[in-house]
């Protein structure tokens, strides 16, 4: 596996010393979006493994086991939160989910809910049978009757790999030789990415400490910008 694939991090271009640089710095201004440049984006997007600001969302498909749909990448024409987990994780995924559903109340309270998905896709399908994800949904507190949460699942660990690693960008590795799990485990980058209802991305966040109210602002922005349209 590439180093650069497993990281989410900077291509060559990028590397040696620029962490500083952002998408504000390319020349070639992207279409159809509607938050400004994003300031805290370690190089420009073309420079990154996953995509980035202005860059098309990827195209996938993928099953929602909690509600029986199909979810296509491509159809969406709703404002879209999208990530990649596993459930067992004993640390970062937990944290990334629960702040999500923080954000998930707060579109809430603000009446977005019909405007917005939230995606998160198990890249450990192995696992993460319909009762897994279920059972995640209720420990987090996720609001599944909102029908905006849909946990995506890929058919095996090679459809895991061919959505999220070569489509998305968001590297992972299975690891047996981690102390955190019995069996096995994952090494793997933390982005969440924030698409608008023309398929570019707006926001793409590193981290599993998602700033909850900047992550709910930069949704109302793009959901109201499309909804004035």
């Amino acid at each position: 596996m590439k180093r650069r694939a497993l990281l989410g991090g900077i291509g060559t271009v990028a590397t040696g010393g620029v962490a500083g640089c952002t998408a504000a710095l390319s020349n070639d201004e992207p279409e159809r979006v509607v938050l400004d440049p994003q300031e805290d984006q370690l190089a420009d997007s073309d420079d990154l493994a996953y995509p980035a600001y202005g860059q098309p969302l990827p195209e996938f498909e993928l099953r929602a086991p909690l509600s029986g749909e199909t979810i296509d990448g491509a159809s969406l024409d709703r404002t879209a939160v999208v990530t990649a987990v596993f459930t067992s994780c004993p640390a970062e995924c937990g944290i990334l989910l629960r702040r999500l559903v923080g954000v998930q109340r707060r579109v809430a309270e603000a009446r977005l809910t019909d405007s917005v998905a939230f995606l998160p896709i198990t890249f450990d399908p192995e696992r993460d049978d319909e009762r897994a994800l279920r059972e995640n949904a209720e420990s987090l507190g996720v609001d599944l009757e909102a029908g905006n949460w849909h946990y995506l699942r890929p058919s095996s660990p090679a459809d895991a790999e061919r959505v999220v690693e070569d489509r998305l960008g968001i590297g992972f590795e299975r690891t047996t030789e981690s102390d955190r799990l019995e069996g096995y485990d994952f090494n793997h980058a933390v982005v969440t990415l924030l698409a608008n209802p023309d398929g570019i991305v707006e926001r793409a966040y590193r981290g599993e400490r998602v700033d909850r109210e900047r992550v709910a602002d930069d949704i109302s922005a793009v959901v109201e910008s499309f909804s004035a349209e």
